[in-house]
């Protein structure tokens, strides 16, 4: 793992996507290039194994994809919230609201019982729509939340404080569109 690597290189801005007004953080560039890859999952993991993960729970559909490797390098299960109507067993939903919009998540009811400590993991931190409603699915089923950790924050948008009181890591910062 290459510490120095600049990720924010590797993330490029797409304009009015998905709609007018909204610039989209693509990480398809970080995704391509090994080296890159491999930074973001050690750094992830390196800012979330002081918290004992057991579970990281990761939000469709981007969240997916460091989600696995970051449960994989945490030595933790991995528990897949996924759109409605997606999982195949008896699930829990949670809506939340989008800068751009409503949507719902699910997760098998039977996934997050006895205490298990969770880690919180998406791609991108906006207006902490989507890891707040997470985080209070994972404690309506019994887990504890020990914190929050993304590639990237989008600090203009204040996601960080909806998510008061949880520990919130993200490895790039951007303070403006």
């Amino acid at each position: 793992m290459s510490a120095e690597l600049d990720l924010r290189a590797f993330v490029r801005d797409i304009p009015d996507f998905p709609q007018p007004g909204i610039v989209f953080k693509d990480i398809t560039p970080l995704l391509l290039d090994a080296r890159a890859l491999d930074s973001a999952v050690g750094r992830l993991a390196a800012v979330a194994e002081p918290l004992s993960v057991d579970l990281v729970v990761a939000a469709e559909a981007r969240g997916f994809i460091l989600g696995g490797a970051l449960a994989r390098a945490l030595g933790a299960g991995f528990v897949p919230a996924r759109k409605p109507g997606k999982l195949p067993h008896d699930t829990v939903s949670a809506e939340y609201t989008l800068e751009y919009g409503i949507d719902a998540l699910e997760v098998h009811a039977d996934a997050l019982a006895g205490g298990a400590r969770v880690l919180i993991h998406d791609d991108l931190l906006a207006t902490g729509g989507t890891a707040r409603a997470l985080c209070d699915l994972v404690a309506g089923l019994g887990a504890e939340v020990v914190g929050c950790a993304f590639l990237i924050e989008l600090s203009f948008l204040g996601g960080r404080a909806r998510l008061d009181p949880f520990e919130v890591h993200a490895l790039l910062d951007y303070q403006s569109e």
